[in-house]
């Protein structure tokens, strides 16, 4: 593991603190008037998701994890895991409902995404910036109703809730942002 000094650390590092991984997500160089300078830093823990801050000496030095990202297919559910399979050596992954949360929603049957390895145990999901969806259900709306800007209700395949525009029907596909769930316009069926 590569060891980096305190005044080197950068937001969205992952560091080894203590046997767990934290991501930083601020840090801040400070020099007061009086006494040495020093690093603040905020981390989140990855697993507990619990925030911590530290004051580091810039000399001071930390682990940064060393962190594997591999290109895998969504296969299937097998009660509360998720089974992802490796495109290069075909090896399966269960990763639990506690490390993928809600990002599911944004992942259809097939599709690829990337996993994060710590050591060779899967960490997290990664999600493109947008994903393209099949509505299943949307709420009717009557002819007339596009000439305003009014957007209704509407459900995805992955049983993600959209609002979207109200020309929008069942059985088309759009693209969604990942980061906000926003609909961000329609989509050519993936593999058209």
């Amino acid at each position: 593991m590569p060891n980096v000094k305190a005044n080197q650390v950068r937001k969205g590092q992952v560091l080894v603190i203590d046997g767990g991984l934290f991501v930083v997500t601020d840090h801040e160089f400070r020099k007061p008037g009086k006494g040495s300078s020093f690093n603040q830093i905020k981390c989140k823990q990855m697993h507990t998701g619990t925030f911590k801050s530290m004051r580091l000496s810039t000399d001071e030095v930390v682990e940064v994890a060393f962190l594997e990202t591999r290109p895998c297919n969504y296969s299937y559910a097998e009660g509360d895991k998720f089974v992802f399979m490796d495109k290069e050596n075909y090896e399966q992954y269960f990763l639990g409902a506690d490390l993928v949360g809600d990002k599911m929603k944004f992942v259809r049957d097939n599709q690829e995404v990337n996993v994060t390895f710590y050591e060779g145990a899967a960490l997290s999901l990664e999600l493109p910036t947008h994903v393209i969806l099949q509505i299943t259900e949307a709420e009717f709306s009557a002819k007339g109703d596009s000439v305003t800007n009014d957007k209704k209700g509407a459900v995805c395949e992955t049983g993600l809730a959209v609002r979207v525009p109200t020309y929008i029907v069942s059985g088309e596909w759009i693209k969604v942002q990942t980061d906000s769930g926003d609909f961000l316009g329609r989509a050519e069926a993936p593999g058209a």
